[in-house]
Formats: C-alpha cells, structure tokens, sequence
C-alpha cells in the first residue's frame, strides 16, 4: 500500500498543478469553433514529443460531452507516424478554455486556452507548468508577425520562449 501510495505522488507532481504557472484561460471560449484539426507550430520539449515533427492534434465532440482528442507526429529517424488518443473534460463552465486532458486515465494534465484569436485561427496553451506550452494554427505555417504577437504574449507570462522548439510542418504542407 506504501509503493501505490508513492506512486500516486509522484504522478501528481508530474501531471498536478503548479499554482505559480497555472495561467487563467480565455472566456466566451466556443467549442465547437475550437474543435477540428490544429498544427503544432512550437511547444516546449518534452518527453512525451521528442523528436516528433509534422505534429497535429485533433479534437471531436463525443455523445458525452467530452471531447476525443486525437494527436498525432511524424519521427522522421524512424520513417514512422505515431498517434495517441486521448479525452478532454472541461474543469468549469463550458464558455472557459480551461480544460484536463489524458491519454492516461486516470491521470490528467492542464489543458487552459490562454490566447485565442477571435477567428480561432491560432491558440497559445499552456499546461500545468512552464515546461509545457504549445503555439497551434488551423494551418501549417502562421504568419511572423502574428507568431510574434503570441510568442510576446508568452513572455510576457513569464514562459522562457528560449526553450521553445518549432515544428517542422513539411509533410502537411
């Protein structure tokens, strides 16, 4: 009972909230404008992505109300795609981009919404901690000068935009 209780710990410090990097998430958050597919144009790295490029992630409303999340990446030393399926819940009220997600039920990680164009054509989201922080575009590429404006946006939270890596996107072009 000690081990599992150990365990469990640990797996809360590593998907948990950190208070101090927890980031509030956009309102008049629409769902159904935020589902379909988005491009992974950069994100910190981390364990679980390294080494993926061409990376996308897919969202669909379930008959429950959750959604099913669908991510998918490209390892190009390994001439292979891999995928993850996942589900997503929101932690309030559904007009809040402030959701948890997992691929490992029953553990899930911050998923909030922090930036949002009004057309939802791009989205700054951050998780639980500084280590994770994704730039996603309806589109391959995005625009310098609208990457600035959402990179500005992350420094500006105190993310250290130094560390970020960006994503090759060729095989979606």
């Amino acid at each position: 009972m000690k081990k599992l209780g150990a365990f469990i710990l640990i797996l809360t410090s590593l998907f948990g909230q950190s208070p101090d990097m927890v980031q509030e998430a956009v309102e008049n958050f629409n769902l159904d404008q935020y589902l379909g597919t988005w491009y992974e144009i950069a994100r910190m790295d981390h364990s679980f992505e390294r080494g993926m490029s061409n990376v996308t992630a897919n969202y669909k409303l379930r008959d429950d109300g959750k959604v099913a999340v669908l991510n998918k990446g490209y390892y190009a030393d390994k001439s292979k795609w891999k995928s993850a399926t996942g589900v997503a819940k929101f932690t309030g009220e559904a007009n809040r981009g402030a959701l948890r997600v997992s691929f490992f039920r029953p553990f899930y990680g911050g998923y909030n919404v922090i930036l949002l164009a009004e057309d939802y054509s791009y989205a700054l989201v951050a998780g639980d901690s500084e280590k994770y922080l994704w730039i996603l575009s309806r589109t391959p590429e995005l625009a310098e000068e609208v990457l600035t404006v959402i990179i500005e946006k992350a420094r500006s939270l105190g993310y250290p935009i130094e560390a970020m890596i960006f994503i090759d996107q060729s095989k979606n072009l």
